[in-house]
């Protein structure tokens, strides 16, 4: 599911990742696949800043403010129906 396109504010540093795969694991709209012992982002407009890859990946190499993607989500499904 796409919010608004190229609004996500999830950064990745690839340098910092051990290809822990809790990125993926976590995230509830699999933004993340492991490629080459390395998390890669499928696609950042799919990202709804709910922080989970953040909290979750022990090299601190994902950032996100969260919560500007699950209110706009929140928001728009009760206008939309």
């Amino acid at each position: 599911m796409t919010y608004i396109k190229n609004i996500a504010t999830l950064e990745y540093k690839q340098e910092l990742c051990t290809g822990c795969g809790m990125c993926k694991i976590v995230c509830p709209h699999g933004v993340f696949a492991l490629q080459d012992g390395k998390a890669e982002i499928l696609d950042r407009d799919n990202c709804m800043e709910c922080g989970a890859c953040m909290v979750n990946c022990p090299e601190e190499a994902l950032t996100v403010n969260k919560g500007v993607g699950c209110a706009y989500a929140v928001i728009s499904s009760k206008l939309k129906g």
